[in-house]
């Protein structure tokens, strides 16, 4: 009988890894982000990145956002990854479930994990942190009781080559 192996990854490297293997299916040339959304017994229930909603071309829309006219900029347009990985959900329930975010999420998103059920989330970057919609998105989750957990990183290298 040998020895299993010592070097695996923990849950959070596993579950960070699919949020940013998800947010490089991001069409965004600025930001792709990703999300992955776990059970409380460690199963993945859900995915998703920055991207247009469902049918739409990506082709057809603008991705840029430095326009003077809105309606030639993504934001109007692209949908969130917290956002895409709820709707992508048809499991059921996601109440008490964790969502691993490579990017703290907005103030839209926010309400989204709120009235969900996500009770946890644990996120990577937190670029943004003084956005007044970050800063909203921080003060509602706060309230609502969801816990907000930095990702930390082990400093050790994952990556894949396909």
């Amino acid at each position: 009988m040998s020895d299993q192996r010592k070097d695996y990854i923990s849950w959070d490297e596993y579950f960070m890894g699919v949020a940013y293997l998800s947010s490089l299916r991001s069409k965004d040339p600025a930001t792709q982000v990703g999300a992955c959304i776990v059970s409380p017994d460690h199963k993945i229930l859900s995915m998703g990145y920055n991207g247009l909603p469902v049918g739409l071309s990506d082709e057809e829309y603008p991705w840029g956002k430095e326009d003077p006219d809105p309606l030639n900029n993504k934001y109007f347009y692209s949908t969130h990854s917290e956002l895409n990985a709820i709707l992508n959900y048809r499991g059921g329930s996601l109440e008490g479930c964790k969502i691993y975010v490579t990017l703290f999420p907005c103030n839209e998103c926010a309400k989204a994990i709120i009235q969900s059920g996500i009770k946890t989330i644990v996120y990577d970057s937190d670029k943004h942190a003084d956005d007044p919609a970050v800063m909203a998105s921080k003060r509602m989750l706060r309230s609502a009781g969801v816990k907000i957990q930095p990702y930390h990183h082990s400093g050790r290298k994952i990556g894949i080559e396909l």
